[in-house]
């Protein structure tokens, strides 16, 4: 009898299906006879998780799904399955809060595979001088226009949360907390947005950042884009007339800190799987530091292992992609994980998008925002 396949669940993009695949395909791993298949960009951010545990053995989520996953029982606990030794030693390895990010109620419930946060994206062939490094430095950039922020889908939501942490406000996590942002910091940083969204192109303002990234690279009409999630696939494309310089992204005052989200992606096992030994091995080799460092970035991946991140040779081939980001993503903010703030992270997007386009009163917007902080949606 043939042996029945393991199916697993990644994202339609290079980075989050290539190196998957092909691990599956070694000889080592032709036991597991281990299927991936795909969604889109979207879908991994808004999908519910319970519904994709059903279905897929492997599930590659984002952190803030880790909440509604627990409440649903849908997930493997990584205690029960690897050793309090293995879990220690991939906490350590991990840049920034990658590791930490999926863990929830004293559980760890995915691994780290692919690390990224929102940094800095430039087309340096446009720019003439220094690049920006202040918000002040990106407000002056675009008064002579081609500055873009990523408001896309939930990215509104997720710049705002990143300029609220760099002007030294990060909102809220817990959601007992008496509020979710502080109004007003909250009412400078959407200042600053309005002004720069007042600037864009509009075609750019209902793209993710793969969409903003393509645009960037096949037209001169945005040279930069502040805060854009990380992908090093941009950096290391040498079939296009201008790849993309990554850096850090801007700072409120000198010496403060680089304002981020965190993103990137975990792997962790549904309750529907059976955990056997080749398949805890096959995870084991995806963390591990050869396969981290070597294997992953060869097939377009963004690895999570800080020697990675440091190494001379990954650096090289990526236009120093990492090394030139490494402060931001140590330093990201971590967004809430329980169960319900996916909702409120779409409505609050839409609705951050919605007054920057057409001027609603920030005061309004940010009453609206604080208190679906706690109803878990933005009415």
């Amino acid at each position: 009898m043939a042996r029945s396949s393991i199916r697993g669940l990644t994202w339609d993009h290079p980075r989050g299906f290539a190196a998957l695949d092909a691990a599956s395909a070694l000889p080592e791993a032709a036991r597991l006879n281990l299927q991936w298949q795909t969604q889109s960009l979207e879908g991994f951010e808004s999908h519910p998780i319970g519904e994709l545990c059903e279905q897929y053995d492997l599930v590659v989520l984002d952190h803030p799904h880790v909440g509604e996953a627990v409440e649903a029982g849908c997930l493997w606990p990584l205690e029960e399955l690897f050793s309090a030794q293995e879990l220690q030693g991939w906490a350590a390895q991990s840049v920034g809060a990658s590791y930490e990010s999926y863990a929830w109620q004293g559980k760890q419930w995915a691994l780290p595979l692919d690390a990224a946060t929102q940094v800095a994206a430039a087309r340096a062939d446009l720019i003439d001088g220094a690049l920006p490094v202040s918000w002040a430095d990106v407000v002056g950039l675009s008064s002579d226009g081609g500055v873009c922020l990523s408001i896309g889908g939930p990215h509104a939501m997720l710049s705002f949360c990143s300029m609220m942490t760099a002007f030294g406000s990060p909102p809220e996590v817990e959601r007992s907390a008496a509020h979710f942002v502080d109004e007003a910091t909250a009412l400078e940083v959407l200042d600053v947005m309005a002004t720069l969204v007042g600037r864009m192109t509009p075609a750019t303002h209902t793209l993710n950042p793969i969409q903003m990234l393509e645009f960037m690279i096949r037209n001169d009409e945005v040279r930069f884009c502040p805060l854009i999630y990380g992908y090093v696939n941009y950096a290391t494309r040498t079939n296009e007339r201008a790849p993309v310089r990554f850096l850090d992204v801007p700072v409120a005052k000198p010496a403060s800190r680089h304002g981020s989200t965190l993103g990137g992606t975990g792997i962790a096992l549904s309750r529907r799987s059976k955990p056997s030994r080749e398949l805890l091995d096959h995870l084991r080799f995806l963390m591990s530091e050869g396969t981290q460092v070597d294997f992953i970035p060869a097939h377009h991946g963004q690895p999570s292992h800080r020697a990675a991140w440091t190494h001379a040779g990954v650096n090289d081939v990526s236009g120093n992609f990492y090394r030139n980001t490494l402060t931001t993503i140590e330093q990201a903010y971590v967004r809430p994980r329980y169960s319900g703030y996916i909702a409120f992270q779409t409505h609050a997007s839409s609705a951050i998008r919605a007054a920057l386009v057409d001027g609603t009163s920030h005061r309004q917007l940010i009453a609206a925002l604080n208190s679906g902080f706690k109803q878990q949606s933005v009415r």
